[in-house]
């Protein structure tokens, strides 16, 4: 048997303001944008660069209770994990293009990682997970 989590829905407040984040900020790739008339929806779906795994689907929230979890889909737990082949690279980069981080860069046993907030808030690691780590070698 052979399964994978293929998108995860990220409730997000306006598409285009998502994906400008997330293309000019964090270099994430737009894989599909994609207009669907009968729910008066776009599928907004974004990658970061070089990735073959799960991607984020850019969810606009359309209820009000939908809106209330922008920003805080994890009750404030870093809730996504970025892994980069060379955290010092992406980190700096990140810095001057206006990130926010939060918990500055450590060592830990897993790999180098530092707190980041999007455009909404959320919480995620930037991480370059050790070589010898059980999931840099699912990743890489």
């Amino acid at each position: 048997m052979q399964q994978s989590i293929v998108h995860i829905a990220l409730v997000v407040r306006d598409y285009d303001e998502a994906i400008a984040f997330y293309t000019k900020k964090l270099n994430f790739e737009l894989i599909e944008d994609t207009y669907q008339p009968e729910q008066d929806k776009r599928w907004v779906v974004v990658a970061p660069p070089g990735s073959r795994g799960t991607t984020l689907l850019l969810a606009k929230a359309s209820k009000p209770i939908q809106e209330e979890f922008i920003g805080n889909q994890s009750g404030g737990r870093v809730f996504l994990f970025l892994n980069t082949d060379d955290f010092w690279r992406d980190y700096n980069e990140m810095i001057s293009k206006g990130i926010e981080f939060v918990r500055e860069p450590k060592e830990a046993d897993y790999g180098l990682v530092a707190v980041f907030k999007d455009l909404y808030g959320n919480l995620w690691d930037l991480l370059e997970l050790k070589k010898d780590h059980p999931v840099a070698k699912r990743v890489n």
